[in-house]
């Protein structure tokens, strides 16, 4: 039991440390006019674009809170709007102190709160996820199309593998198949207890495949992705330095963002790094582009803790009376 608790320590503690260790060696490596002129870009950016791209943050997470319910309703289940968007930020807000542990979080506070089983719940979830993973690799694809020249490079000198994801998913689905099979021949009474548990995130899963308005379903994963892009775009005119970028040099930098999201607790440290790198192949100083990726980074965090913080306080007192 206490090595189970000191992995789980681990798993909390390393990517907060790289996170940190990150910023560190960022801020020593660079020369004290370098420093000066990302503090001075970061203290001097426009709040009117920052307004603007913490809006279209907003949005985003309105619209995925809404479209859950699309998942839900052919398993039989209602789900309040505000409880779901609740439940998103909360989700947010744990994923910053452990990563993935916002989807465990989610679920369960829907079981909590709606009544809603969770593993049907955390099953449409998964789903939620394929389906952002579809939209992330479509942008990526439409990237490499306009841009393969200056994101190739960089992905091959950082050894980043953008298909690494997707091979891994088919991998672990593979092996999730391949353990129901086994799952589905025992009797063994905790085997048994795992099927029906597994048994319902299959069906959450299905729920996407199963869905009546699949159309609004898809407009809103569009508009989601749309408002992550256009949040992005619009926080590039609150730097000088960055406000010329076009479009192509945007979405190069947005792709290599989400991906650097994953490597620490919502992309400490290795977030504003990974952008000024990235710009650097668009002529975008050092400085200029950190700046950039740390307003980013900033703000949208900044958002998640306080909006976050607010719905894990105010789930229980609005849900008194279930």
């Amino acid at each position: 039991m206490q090595k189970k608790k000191r992995i789980k320590l681990l798993k909390i503690i390393l990517p907060l440390a790289l996170g940190v260790f990150l910023i560190f060696y960022s801020v020593q490596s660079a020369s004290p006019e370098e420093r000066q002129a990302l503090f001075n870009n970061i203290l001097d950016a426009d709040p009117f674009w920052i307004f603007l791209s913490l809006a279209c943050g907003i949005l985003s997470h309105l619209s995925r809170a809404y479209r859950w319910k699309f998942l839900l309703e052919p398993l039989g289940y209602k789900l309040g709007f505000a409880n779901s968007f609740m439940a998103v930020m909360a989700a947010y807000l744990a994923n910053l102190g452990i990563p993935r542990s916002g989807e465990v979080l989610r679920g369960a506070s829907i079981a909590t709160y709606e009544n809603i089983p969770f593993e049907k719940s955390f099953g449409t979830i998964i789903s939620e996820r394929v389906a952002d993973l579809v939209m992330l690799l479509l942008i990526l694809g439409i990237t490499l199309i306009f841009q393969a020249e200056t994101i190739l490079p960089y992905f091959q000198k950082h050894n980043i593998n953008p298909f690494f994801t997707l091979i891994l998913l088919f991998i672990l689905v593979v092996l999730g198949v391949f353990f129901i099979k086994i799952l589905q021949r025992s009797t063994h009474p905790f085997l048994v207890r795992i099927k029906n548990f597994a048994k319902g995130i299959l069906e959450g899963m299905n729920s996407i495949l199963h869905m009546k308005k699949n159309k609004p379903f898809i407009f809103h994963t569009i508009f989601i992705w749309l408002m992550y892009i256009l949040m992005f775009y619009l926080a590039k005119f609150s730097v000088t330095g960055t406000a010329s970028l076009e479009i192509g040099a945007v979405l190069v930098a947005f792709v290599v963002g989400s991906f650097a999201i994953s490597i620490t607790n919502g992309g400490i440290g290795i977030y504003p790094i990974a952008i000024g790198a990235v710009l650097l192949l668009f002529g975008i100083p050092k400085e200029d582009g950190e700046a950039f990726g740390w307003v980013v980074w900033g703000t949208q965090t900044l958002l998640n803790l306080v909006i976050g913080g607010l719905s894990m306080f105010f789930l229980p007192i609005l849900n008194q009376k279930k």
